[in-house]
């Protein structure tokens, strides 16, 4: 199991480092993988290495301490991580937090364009910045925000809506009548919570400190408590 740096020829685009699949393996052994591409990297090459580079992490977990550490560890060898893709909606949220641009790969169809098992890709759709009053911010699947909520403000999706910061606008989670979707923020005190064709005002206490806070129906009726540790960014 080794990663690859292939350089870019044209010197115009930018170097590629694909990891293997990730099998058995934890997000420890990433640093050693990259460290072995670019020692292999090094031996090959005429000169170093420099400029931009972009990452196929395929479905490798990366959340936000080890993909900062790969993007030091290249950095310590002048190279700049810019863009990464991945199959995991867990770096896709660590590349946002960290401003690197992320992609989803493209769907590999190996029977030519005539269908196959291979599974869907997860819709998950990350926003950064705060949404202000008169703003609405509608996705088809889950949506991850990376800002606060305003009042006044509205943010909608077919699936989950997650607010990493304070929801204090209107937020609706399974508009499409998705009744097991949820509406998960770091502080939950909206003006309105809506999940499916349920409808609930948001809770008038103090939020607990140091928890994330979510709401799901539970026996036909919105129910707010503290969030599992694990968002739900897929599914």
């Amino acid at each position: 199991m080794q990663a690859v740096l292939i350089p870019d020829s044209s010197s115009l685009g930018a170097h590629l480092l694909r990891l293997p699949e990730p099998q058995d393996a934890g997000v420890e052994d990433v640093a050693a993988l990259v460290q072995g591409a670019l020692t292999s990297a090094a031996l090959l090459g005429d000169s170093p290495l420099r400029g931009p580079v972009r990452l196929e992490a395929g479905a490798w977990r990366l959340s936000l301490t080890p993909l900062r550490d790969l993007r030091d560890q290249l950095a310590s060898q002048h190279l700049d991580l810019v863009e990464l893709t991945s199959s995991h909606p867990h770096t896709h949220v660590a590349a946002a937090a960290l401003g690197i641009e992320s992609r989803w790969p493209h769907a590999s169809d190996p029977n030519g364009g005539q269908g196959g098992d291979a599974d869907p890709v997860v819709e998950l759709v990350v926003h950064q910045g705060t949404l202000r009053s008169g703003d609405h911010l509608q996705v088809e699947g889950t949506v991850l925000l990376l800002g606060d909520v305003n009042p006044g403000a509205r943010i909608s999706a077919g699936g989950h809506v997650l607010v990493w910061g304070r929801l204090r606008g209107i937020a609706h989670a399974g508009c499409h009548g998705d009744n097991t979707a949820r509406i998960v923020a770091l502080q939950l005190r909206p003006v309105q919570l809506r999940i499916a064709t349920a409808v609930a005002r948001g809770p008038e206490g103090l939020p607990p400190e140091g928890l994330a806070e979510e709401a799901r129906i539970v026996n036909g009726a919105i129910q707010i408590d503290p969030a599992q540790p694990s968002w739900p960014l897929s599914g």
